[in-house]
Order: C-alpha cells, then structure tokens, then sequence
C-alpha cells in the first residue's frame, strides 16, 4: 500500500539523511520514478522534504524537521526495537510484517530515543539456542500459526524420536509455544491434550473444519499443566555419593538436566566415607543414566535400586562392545 510506502520512505529519510533515489528505490522495491512521485505526494502533505538531480544529488529532508507523533520514552524505545523475539516472529513466518511495523513506528519516534536504541542494539544479542543444542526446523509452523488464529483443525503427519514413520492424526489447535528455541504445539487429540513438537511435524493440513476447544481456553495455563505432567511423570529422584573432587563439576553438569525449579540436596555423610552425598531431582531416567555414567568411578549411584541394576546392565554392555 503506498501509505506503508510514504511512511518507511519517511522513516529512511529521517534515519539515514539524504540519499539518492536509486538507493531509497533499492531499499523500498520500487522504481526511482515511484521515488520520486512519493516525494512530490509528501511535499504536498506538508512534509519539508527535496529532491536535488544530478550527480551530488539526492532526496532528503529539510534539516532538523523530525515527527514525533508517538511518545514513546526512551526505555519503551528500547523495548520495542530490542524485542528478543524477532527469531520467532521469522519462524512464525511474520518477519516482513514486523519489520514493517517496526518501520513505521520509528518514523514517529524522536531521534534521541532511536540513537539510544541503537546503541543498545549495538551491545545486546539474544540468542534462544541452549548449549549444544542442533536448530530445528519448523517449516510447518506457519501454517499452525494460521489454524490456530482462525480456530480450525490440522491434520498432521507426525514422527516420534525413535525414528518410526510418521502417523497422521487430526487435532483441534490451542495455540503455539516457544521454549528455550524449541516450537510446541498445544492441541487436543480425540478430547484429551496433547502436547507435539513442530520440527517433528512433517506435514500439517488445515481443515475446513471448526477446532474444538474450550470456550475459556487460557494457554499459558494449559502449557503450565502439560509441562508439569511431563515433568512429574518421568522424573527421577538420585542418591549419589561424589568425589569431593568432582563435586563442582557435577553441579555444572546437573543443573542442565534437573527438574525446573529444583537444586541438588547435600544429605547426611556415610560415617567413615569423605564423598559427599546429594539428592537430585533428573528429568528422565535415561538422562540420570548418562549423568551418573559421564562420571566414571567419580559419582556412585546409591538409589534407585532398579536404576543402579539398570546402570551396572548398560556398564556391562558397553564393557563388552568397547572392552576388546
């Protein structure tokens, strides 16, 4: 629309001083000739701005004029163009739309403001990625955001962790949710919630359907739950004994597998035994296992009983496979 047009062709004058029409028509995908007729329409809307031709010409606008129609503090500035989830609205595939936005607002924002925006920006880098961690892709995650604004059914192709072919399955959408950079799918399957992660979403169809879903629906509410149950369901609970030695390393360790909200306990000592003993809450029981095994001879399972059995069994195994 050329409203949108006049506004970053504002925006852009005001931030970058003068330029010429070739770059600004680079810059907003049109023609210099369409540069120049949005110059004449804000000319006539009362905005100072020129048009010199030639070599060492350009367009630009009358120094010192600025609109400040947005009143927006300094901070709020900030906030604003430092949101820290533009990643997400790229994946959520409403990246054009949010830089469009951003452009017409910093066209209304006070030149003081955006230089201390900037600066910020200059300092500050949001990265979502845990360590370690590989980037999923959610090609899919458009087309969720779409069923789920408009309230309709998908049908989804899904794959599981173990590498089995996917099922295809239809759900009613809740919402979407973003956490620690992984995309989760909130939505019921057959009247109960399920919880699918997108990158494992092969294909999604929106169905011409209404989605079924509860009229006082509160997502973060929903999400609390889902990952409560997750959480509860297969966590662990470790007694360990560790090497004194080893004992900060495994509080580094640990605190990237244990339960939200959870610290490793220090217990009582074995008389006659220098190792300290701790209780940790682990998310999963294959997760305790590669905690425990990472340490070798350093770390001592105590309890679970089934889980020290499982251990010795896993040690055993891998005892054959490598010990030639």
């Amino acid at each position: 629309m050329r409203a949108d047009r006049l506004l970053r062709l504002l925006h852009l004058l005001q931030r970058h001083g003068t330029q010429p029409a070739a770059r600004l028509a680079e810059q907003l995908e049109v023609s210099e000739r369409t540069v120049l007729r949005d110059m004449d329409a804000l000319s006539a809307a009362g905005v100072p701005v020129f048009a010199v031709r030639g070599r060492h010409g350009g367009c630009g606008l009358v120094e010192g004029y600025r609109t400040d129609v947005s009143g927006l503090t300094v901070g709020e500035a900030q906030a604003l163009f430092l949101w820290g989830s533009r990643d997400a609205t790229r994946e959520l595939g409403l990246g054009p739309e949010l830089g469009n936005a951003l452009a017409k607002l910093a066209a209304t924002v006070t030149s003081g403001a955006m230089e201390e925006a900037d600066a910020l920006a200059s300092v500050l880098v949001v990265d979502r990625r845990r360590w370690f961690a590989a980037v999923e892709e959610v090609p899919v995650l458009p087309v969720l955001r779409e069923a789920a604004s408009a309230a309709r059914r998908v049908r989804l192709r899904y794959g599981t962790a173990g590498g089995e072919p996917p099922t295809t399955r239809t759900v009613d959408p809740y919402g979407l949710v973003e956490n620690a950079g992984r995309w989760y799918l909130l939505a019921a399957h057959r009247g109960h919630r399920r919880t699918y992660r997108v990158s494992r979403i092969v294909d999604a169809v929106v169905l011409d359907e209404p989605a079924r879903r509860p009229a006082d629906l509160d997502l973060a509410h929903e999400w609390a739950e889902s990952r409560r149950a997750l959480e509860v369901g297969e966590s662990v609970e470790l007694d360990v004994a560790v090497d004194p030695g080893a004992l900060d390393r495994l509080r580094r360790v640990a605190s990237f597998q244990l339960v939200a909200g959870t610290t490793p306990q220090e217990l009582p000592p074995v008389p006659g035994d220098v190792r300290v003993r701790l209780r940790l809450v682990v998310r999963a029981r294959r997760q305790a296992l590669g905690l425990v095994l990472t340490f070798g001879g350093e770390v001592e399972l105590l309890s679970p009983l089934d889980l020290r059995a499982e251990l010795v069994e896993v040690g055993r195994l891998a005892l054959a496979r490598h010990g030639a």
